[in-house]
């Protein structure tokens, strides 16, 4: 008995942890998801296709494309490819994390994949640079929380569809980049690779956009930082290495020689 009341007091140790993480990244989703439902309302599409869509492909640019491919009445396959294309730099976003999920059984990869996205991505990447083992139930719980306020907020967006007219307005469209680079600053202000990274990958995004590259801009700007990242790592570390002074195990007649 106190060895299971030990493991439920643990459970619920993860779940709160989890559900904590998760808020800030709740408060900037329903507003983009509502934002979303709104506009998707006024496209004449019905609600149940709209909860689907944040059920099912749950990404906000690519969603957001979609419906104005699906209200403009592009054909099916378009539609099918922008998305996929939009939804290219999960490749890069999963490779990155999957070391940390290598003991996980497959399914389990399979359902935290399914619910990875930018914020989900930030997050996990900065507890488990703080945390190598982080208990599942956190983590599920943190994907769970914030995939669920995504529908919701679509829901609610829906069903207030007559009550807003300009979403634009209101300024919700900028709550899902400003929450978002909130996230990425909090986790590479005190790592000059990473912040030296971030400032390539954003100028560069920024740049291929103003060229007319669109969708593409991100991805190809984000494998070109991560490049700048590798190519700079080993020169950063030997400049430490070199900082540090050298190890006394390479002396000569030192043990491990």
């Amino acid at each position: 008995m106190p060895h299971a009341s030990r493991a439920s007091r643990a459970s619920q140790a993860a779940w709160a942890a989890g559900f904590g993480q998760a808020v800030p990244v709740m408060l900037g989703y329903v507003p983009v998801a509502f934002a979303f439902g709104v506009l998707g309302h006024t496209a004449g599409l019905p609600w149940w296709a709209m909860v689907a869509m944040s059920a099912f492909v749950y990404g906000g640019s690519s969603q957001f494309a979609a419906l104005q491919l699906l209200a403009v009445g592009a054909a099916p396959y378009a539609i099918v490819l922008t998305t996929f294309v939009v939804n290219l730099r999960h490749l890069l976003l999963s490779a990155a994390i999957a070391p940390r999920l290598a003991g996980w059984r497959r399914r389990e990869q399979a359902l935290f994949a399914y619910e990875l996205t930018d914020e989900a991505f930030a997050v996990h990447s900065a507890q488990y640079a703080d945390r190598a083992e982080r208990p599942k139930a956190e983590v599920f719980t943190f994907n769970t929380a914030v995939h669920g306020s995504w529908v919701a907020g679509t829901l609610v967006g829906v069903l207030a569809g007559d009550l807003v007219t300009d979403v634009e307005a209101l300024g919700l469209d900028y709550a899902l980049p400003a929450m978002f680079m909130a996230l990425l600053a909090a986790g590479i202000i005190a790592d000059r690779r990473g912040l030296a990274v971030a400032v390539v990958a954003g100028g560069g995004a920024v740049g291929l956009t103003l060229l007319g590259l669109q969708y593409w801009a991100v991805l190809v700007a984000a494998a070109a930082a991560a490049t700048f990242g590798l190519a700079i790592a080993p020169r950063e570390e030997h400049t430490d290495a070199a900082a540090d002074g050298p190890d006394p195990r390479d002396e000569e007649g030192a043990p491990g020689r």
